[in-house]
């Protein structure tokens, strides 16, 4: 097996054998591009990547995606160079490799949502979702996207994580917003809209990164530089984009409208 492919797998779990006549010491890039991380054996190009050594007589390989979350992926074989090289990103020239799944550790706010991506429902709570645009500048139909994406607009949902409500607000994050009864559609579509606002003037508009946030929280897209290498906000983050895009049309509205600053 490839050296340079080697010391990838110890961090996807995938049992591997290291040969005494092998390097004692290899490097791994962890590279970041448009939000997203990746590891590669060598640096991308296109992307802002530093370079981490491993031992191989290291009792516990590191971490270095940052705090391990959960993920699932593939890894993708290319040339570069002249040598081959494999990464997490699939980069023009890759071919699929081998898919792997690394196990998560509990205690990670991330959730997958309640809802699917399917056709809009504009008649659900049209006049509070019209409210909440106008109070905060938060597009209407961003609102509904991650509503839908969130609880399937069910005002008495609870995720299986702790979250409540039409727009599943956690316990702690309810309070910090005031709200009384987190299973009230107005007090909850309100506070969804503050929450929202802060988190796209955080990231100056980039709903990709609004979302991880609003799915994982704050503290793991700063951990990754990034969205969080979870399978849920992976998987949330294009479900939102999806619906939102849905909602725009069936608006009337442009595709790249974006929420106000």
């Amino acid at each position: 097996m490839n050296p340079r492919l080697r010391c990838l797998l110890p961090l996807f779990a995938l049992l591997i054998t290291v040969s005494s006549a092998e390097l004692e010491a290899r490097t791994v890039y962890r590279c970041v591009r448009q939000g997203t991380v990746s590891l590669a054996t060598a640096p991308e190009p296109g992307s802002r990547c530093t370079a981490k050594e491993l031992d191989d007589n290291a009792v516990q390989t590191p971490n270095l995606w940052g705090s391990m979350g959960v993920f699932s992926g593939t890894l993708y074989e290319r040339e570069q160079d002249g040598q081959l090289v494999y990464s997490t990103r699939n980069l023009p020239g890759s071919r699929p490799y081998l898919k792997f799944t690394v196990a998560t550790p509990p205690g990670e706010p991330a959730h997958p949502g309640l809802g699917k991506v399917s056709a809009p429902r504009l008649n659900m709570y049209s006049k509070e979702f019209a409210a909440a645009a106008r109070q905060t500048g938060v597009e209407d139909a961003w609102l509904r996207a991650v509503a839908h994406a969130e609880s399937d607009f069910d005002a008495k949902a609870v995720s299986p994580k702790g979250a409540q409500g039409l727009m599943q607000l956690m316990p702690e994050l309810s309070k910090e917003y005031g709200v009384t009864d987190p299973f009230s559609s107005s007090e909850s579509i309100r506070a969804g809209a503050r929450h929202l606002k802060s988190l796209i003037r955080r990231y100056k508009g980039d709903l990709k990164l609004t979302a991880a946030a609003y799915n994982a929280g704050v503290g793991a897209v700063t951990r990754y530089g990034g969205i969080p290498p979870y399978t849920e906000t992976q998987a949330y983050v294009e479900k939102v984009g999806a619906l939102h895009e849905r909602y725009l049309q069936a608006m009337g509205k442009r595709i790249a409208e974006r929420p106000a600053e």
